[in-house]
């Protein structure tokens, strides 16, 4: 008759990892439904700045080619959400015209309550700018033609904190072409970041 194997016992350390093993499952199981419920319990939204209301207060163009420009740009930080609060910070946008930057907008970091907005206001007078031929062409034609654009560009970040779960961060860029007909137009955009 053949002779059986010696048993073999499993050892104390294979069965500690065992258990530890299935405890950090179960933990990661029961954060990822706390996680999970909490999302759906506050139904998060992506806050987001908006440009609200553009005017061109001032576009004097000489014969010399020297450009004077004065715009008020209204930009609307919002947030959506019914349980956290958002943060905005590192705003920075830039205001183009035909190329040429006109002015750096920058904002300190604030916070915007739960369902609620803050408004922004940016008066952008640049100084003197002298044209080349071609860029005085431009101005020519675009004040022949009644259209008179501008590009707003630029990024912000958005952190919410929701309560024991953390924070949740984003980053938003804006892409926005102000187009007035002429000096004194108020412009309503249709503006807004979109997130990254």
């Amino acid at each position: 008759m053949p002779k059986r194997p010696p048993e073999q016992h499993t050892g104390f350390l294979v069965w500690c990892t065992a258990v530890i093993c299935a405890i950090l499952t179960v933990a990661v199981i029961i954060a990822g439904i706390i996680v999970f419920i909490g999302y759906i319990a506050i139904r998060p939204k992506v806050p987001q700045i908006s440009v609200t209301q553009a005017q061109l207060d001032v576009f004097e163009y000489d014969q010399a080619g020297i450009l004077v420009v004065k715009v008020t740009i209204f930009i609307s930080a919002e947030n959506d959400n019914a349980k956290a609060d958002a943060s905005f910070y590192n705003t920075r946008f830039v205001l183009g015209f035909q190329g040429i930057t006109l002015a750096y907008l920058h904002a300190d970091p604030f916070d915007v309550s739960r369902n609620n907005s803050l408004k922004l206001k940016y008066e952008v007078e640049s100084s003197p700018i002298p044209l080349g031929p071609a860029e005085q062409n431009d101005v020519y034609f675009s004040l022949l033609r009644n259209a008179i654009y501008f590009d707003l560009k630029g990024n912000t970040r958005t952190r919410w904190r929701i309560g024991f779960l953390g924070s949740v961060k984003f980053s938003l860029s804006l892409d926005c072409q102000l187009r007035f007909s002429r000096i004194g137009d108020v412009i309503y955009p249709k503006c807004s970041t979109k997130s990254k």
